[in-house]
């Protein structure tokens, strides 16, 4: 009996002093772990195929599906001066994003610089076809694929009712058209602290010709609350779209030879070229400069002293007007 109440003892002994050892080293050991970081967020996370997709942003769309989960968003301005969405997924595909609309001839310019994108959209004008074919994009419209991945949702009205299904696009678009869906390699941001020069805001108003946004800094949780026309952008469950950084950047917008099915013009928004900018963050703005001589390149943003300009790790939306934006201290 002593003999076995020895053995118990001394493999207590080594189990402690195994564990002790052991302590020691892991966290070492999680020092050498490298932690995946998203290039489009600066966020922890994965870098999967990019994925642009085109959605509604008139008030009969709202409240909009899986924006909050996007990446990057650009608004540029359509037809009768109103607003679209052009959202970047590559880190958090959402069950359901919409209500998916047609494409315009501004995506083909700012999706240029991130290469072969996956694109997703409803269809568009006769006229565009042949130029988003032979544009550097992945084409994965409604028009190519069955209503399994693009389905109709029977609580809205056409034509804000196409709702896509990203997880079977994608699986679709490497399986069955066996596509090679780009993922990045770099990331289009510095990320990093906000320059002392930035000056405290409350309220950012930008304006486009029938389409007024209001950003808020949100102290408690630290994003800008975002509101249209007047009325809070939220998610379908309610919660408000909070943005991490808003960057106002001033282009050119003419007419385009492309219209609507109404006769109205589409406007070409000039996303190659240079110009100003406002960046907002941490409850702060910025006055910075922007630059992109070619459409494969990056955009580049400057500050005044001609610094690399740096956002905060997370979501950014960029709004591409013609137009100041009226900042209220």
């Amino acid at each position: 009996m002593r003999k076995y109440k020895r053995i118990a003892v001394l493999i207590a002994l080594l189990l402690i002093i195994n564990f002790t050892n052991k302590s020691k080293f892991v966290p070492e050991i999680l020092k050498f772990q490298k932690t995946s970081t998203n290039y489009l967020t600066g966020l922890p996370g994965s870098n999967g195929p990019l994925l642009a997709v085109k959605i509604d942003d008139t008030k009969e769309a709202l409240p909009q599906i899986g924006i909050s989960e996007a990446d990057n968003v650009y608004v540029e301005q359509v037809e009768s001066g109103l607003t679209r969405l052009l959202a970047l997924y590559s880190s958090d595909y959402p069950d359901e994003i919409g209500p998916v609309r047609s494409a315009r001839i501004s995506d083909i310019d700012l999706l240029a610089q991130y290469g072969r994108v996956a694109f997703a959209y409803s269809g568009s004008q006769e006229k565009m076809r042949p130029v988003l074919a032979s544009a550097n994009l992945n084409i994965l419209s409604a028009e190519r694929n069955p209503p399994t991945i693009f389905s109709r949702d029977e609580a809205r009205v056409a034509p804000v009712n196409l709702i896509l299904h990203p997880n079977l696009l994608i699986e679709r678009a490497t399986k069955k058209f066996n596509l090679s869906l780009i993922k990045l390699n770099s990331s289009p941001w510095n990320f990093g602290n906000l320059s002392k020069s930035a000056t405290s805001i409350r309220i950012a108003k930008i304006k486009f010709p029938n389409s007024r946004y209001e950003a808020t800094w949100d102290s408690t949780n630290h994003c800008w609350n975002l509101a249209q026309n007047g009325n809070a952008e939220v998610t379908t469950i309610g919660k408000n779209v909070c943005i991490d950084n808003l960057i106002i950047q001033n282009v050119v917008i003419e007419p385009s030879i492309y219209g609507d099915k109404f006769g109205a013009n589409t406007p070409f928004s000039k996303s190659v070229g240079n110009g100003s900018a406002f960046l907002l963050r941490d409850g702060k703005y910025l006055e910075i400069n922007w630059s992109r001589s070619d459409p494969l390149q990056f955009t580049k943003w400057f500050q005044k002293d001609g610094s690399e300009v740096k956002i905060k790790a997370g979501h950014t939306w960029i709004f591409l007007t013609d137009t100041a934006p009226a900042l209220t201290p």
